[in-house]
């Protein structure tokens, strides 16, 4: 018998292989999905169920591909019309050697949710654990804001998964989520990843809660950001998409051939570090440092959109492909053969973004024409601490509210560590403000060094 977790960066999103004898079952496989047939062929077995706990929101599901791989049946819950895969319903099990699988119908976070329930049957059919989906985590609850024409209802589905389906399993009962902390599913994840049905009970904030009325009076009340690719993996993961052969490759081109792409409409997305974008990048190219393009490429890239990619070494490029992949970018063109040297060299312009220290931004502040502090963070995270007289918009949505930033003084992008804030200094920059810095360090530096915050 063997169990495998596979934690997807930046979306946070966790799927898992579980096998024993000759066969095993995948839940919620990504879409590069060749991780899972190679476990398999390590231990052995072959894949014979695919679940899916719910229709997901935030990645493409790679169901069809693994399918495709490895000719294994595709589950998901009965309340939507999914046009790929079979149904299960509330009840039904599966037997993979020892191991024995029940179906639970836990909806709240989506109408079709489902857990699944693992048992030991050589030791016993009781719970040994519980795939839960998006219903809960560790540290928090599936979001309901899907519906807002159903909140209440949808919110009160989401108590009864929780408190008549779910924590009655059993207090020693683990519990293996489809998100861990980072995810956009949800907002006070734990950073571990490892739980059980008890220790949610007592410590999980929420579901430290009375009654019913209650738990939904919170859950209504709650504010959650929503990507507008949303939408688009919503309608990839109701028809299914087509199996890929393979993963983009991108070519190399060089600085003629990139400008070409770029005038038929093509999109630069730099990968690299804030501080290498800061330095010297491509006017008109979007920053998104490589590990945040799971969490920020869905909000401003457009589905279908060609992309080619500025990197700081080769080996970076199958990663970024694979990110864009996960949430739906497959027009991967090329990326700029050897970086932005070539570019340099070549006699093409570049632009630059000056670097404001946090300690020298604490003393423009305190002077009679500060510069604009633009907070791109969440509104969560302003609400713990801010720098006062900042203006917030939450990053996501500048593209929508860059009307908002007054243009007769130069803006200062500033977040929790400068990530994010080179994000927004390439988006304000491409929507044509010429004063833009951004406060590397941010926040982190800004605590380090006694700059008067405020909540």
């Amino acid at each position: 018998m063997f169990f495998k977790k596979i934690h997807s960066e930046g979306l946070a999103q966790l799927s898992y292989i579980v096998g024993d004898a000759n066969s095993a079952f995948v839940v919620d496989p990504r879409r590069d999905c060749e991780i899972y047939r190679e476990i398999a062929d390590r231990e052995g077995v072959q894949i014979t169920h695919i679940f899916e706990t719910h229709r997901n929101e935030d990645f493409v599901i790679g169901s069809c591909d693994l399918a495709a791989m490895t000719g294994a049946t595709i589950y998901h819950g009965g309340r939507l019309d999914f046009h790929y895969g079979e149904i299960t319903r509330e009840g039904d099990q599966f037997e993979f050697g020892a191991i024995q699988v029940r179906v639970l119908e836990t909806p709240g976070h989506t109408d079709e949710s489902i857990s699944l329930v693992l048992a030991d049957t050589d030791f016993s059919r009781e719970p040994l654990a519980v795939f839960t989906g998006d219903a809960l985590f560790i540290g928090d609850v599936g979001r309901t804001d899907f519906f807002p024409e159903r909140a209440e209802e949808v919110a009160g589905l989401l108590y009864d998964s929780l408190f008549d389906k779910l924590l009655p399993l059993g207090d020693g009962v683990l519990i293996y989520p489809a998100h861990g902390a980072g995810s956009v599913c949800g907002s006070g994840m734990a950073t571990r990843e490892f739980s059980s049905l008890g220790f949610e009970r007592r410590f999980n904030p929420a579901l430290q809660v009375q009654n019913k009325q209650e738990f939904i009076q919170k859950k209504v009340a709650e504010a959650h950001y929503t990507p507008p690719y949303f939408k688009q993996m919503e309608k990839f993961n109701l028809k299914g998409q087509p199996p890929l052969a393979r993963l983009p490759r991108p070519r190399p081109l060089s600085p003629k051939q990139m400008s070409a792409e770029i005038e038929k409409g093509l999109l630069l997305l730099d990968t690299r570090s804030p501080e290498a974008y800061s330095g010297a990048s491509i006017p008109g190219s979007l920053a998104i440092p490589l590990e945040m393009i799971p969490a920020y490429a869905g909000w401003f890239l457009e589905p279908d959109q060609p992309i080619g990619l500025v990197v700081q070494q080769v080996s970076d490029v199958a990663r970024a492909v694979r990110y864009l992949v996960r949430v739906g970018y497959e027009n991967v063109l090329g990326f700029l053969d050897e970086g932005l040297h070539a570019w340099e060299i070549s006699g093409k312009s570049y632009q630059n973004i000056p670097s404001l220290y946090a300690g020298d931004l604490k003393k423009r502040l305190a002077q009679d024409h500060p510069p604009t502090l633009l907070d791109v963070r969440k509104q969560s995270e302003v609400d713990q601490g801010h720098l006062p007289g900042s203006l917030h918009i939450f990053l996501g949505e500048l593209p929508t509210k860059q009307d908002q930033i007054p243009k007769d003084r130069p803006v200062v992008t500033f977040c929790g560590s400068g990530q994010r804030a080179i994000i927004a200094a390439s988006i304000l920059m491409r929507q044509g403000f010429t004063e833009v810095e951004n406060c590397l360090g941010s926040m982190a530096a800004c605590k380090v060094l006694g700059c008067r915050i405020v909540s």
